[in-house]
C-alpha cells in the first residue's frame, strides 16, 4: 500500500476502485494496522515495525505514521516503548481510552461541568477580543484539511471559550486537559470521521455566545460534548 500525505481521490487495483476521498492518509494507515491486529495478521505479542520502516512501506511521512499509531495506543490495541518500539497489547478495543493523563471516561464524566457553564459565561462576559479570537479560530478550521493542525485549533477553540468566560478555574481546568482533548479530537477524527460535524456543532456554540445569549451558548456546548460522547461509546462499543 502506497498513500499520499495528502487526503487521496481514490485507491484503484485492478478493476476495482476503492472510494478513499473522506479518508487521511493517517486514517488509511491507521486502519490497515488496526485491521491486521484484529485479523490476527499481528498477534498480539507482536512488534511492529519501525516508523521509518512503516512510512517507507506506506509512502508516507514519518509523523503520519505517528498519527495513526497514537490512535492505536488510544484504542488500547498498542503500547509504545521508549528505545523498545511499539508492541501490539490487544486484538480488540479496550473498554476505555487512553487520552495521555486522562481517559476518555474521565473526560466524558468532567467536561459538562465545566465546559457547559463556560459557554454560558462566555456569551455574558466575552470582550470584543475574545470574539476576534474565536472567529479566527473558527475560520483556520474551516479551511484546515491538516488532520494535526486541526485538532491543535480544536483544543485551542475549547480554551478560547474558558478564557472568554472571564472564570480562572474554567480557564486552568481547560488548560490542564488541553492535550487529552487534542488526543480525544485526534481519535474522533479517524475512528468516527467527527471533524465536520465538529465544525458544526463549533459554528453554532459561537454564534450563541456572539450574541450573547448564555442558555443558548450553555445548550449548544451540551449538545457538542453530548455528540462527542456518542461517538466515543460507537468506538468503544464496536
Amino acid at each position: 500500500m502506497n498513500l499520499s500525505d495528502s487526503r487521496t481521490a481514490g485507491q484503484q487495483t485492478g478493476v476495482s476502485t476503492f472510494p478513499l476521498a473522506r479518508l487521511s492518509a493517517a486514517e488509511a494507515v491507521f486502519n490497515a494496522i488496526r485491521g491486521e491486529i484484529q485479523s490476527g495478521g499481528l498477534a498480539v505479542g507482536a512488534k511492529l515495525s519501525s516508523e521509518a520502516a512503516l512510512a517507507s512501506q506506506y509512502g508516507v511521512s514519518r509523523s503520519v505514521i505517528r498519527e495513526a499509531l497514537r490512535s492505536c495506543t488510544a484504542l488500547g490495541l498498542t503500547v509504545t516503548k521508549t528505545g523498545r518500539g511499539t508492541f501490539v497489547v490487544a486484538d480488540h478495543v479496550a473498554n476505555d481510552l487512553v487520552l495521555g493523563q486522562f481517559s476518555a471516561r474521565d473526560l466524558t464524566e468532567a467536561r459538562p461541568h465545566i465546559e457547559v457553564p463556560a459557554a454560558g459565561l462566555a456569551a455574558e462576559r466575552r470582550t470584543p477580543e475574545d470574539l476576534e479570537i474565536l472567529r479566527g479560530i473558527m475560520a483556520s478550521m474551516a479551511g484546515e484539511t491538516d488532520p494535526e493542525a486541526w485538532v491543535a485549533l480544536d483544543s485551542s477553540f475549547h480554551a478560547a471559550i474558558a478564557r472568554a468566560s472571564g472564570n480562572k478555574v474554567f480557564e486552568s481546568v481547560v488548560a490542564d486537559i488541553r492535550d487529552a482533548l487534542a488526543h480525544q479530537s485526534e481519535t474522533l477524527n479517524m475512528v468516527a470521521d467527527r471533524q465536520y460535524a465538529s465544525d458544526v456543532e463549533h459554528r453554532h456554540i459561537l454564534d450563541a455566545i456572539e450574541a450573547g445569549s448564555a442558555a443558548e451558548a450553555s445548550a449548544a456546548m451540551a449538545e457538542h460534548l453530548r455528540a462527542v460522547g456518542e461517538a466515543l461509546d460507537s468506538i468503544l462499543n464496536r
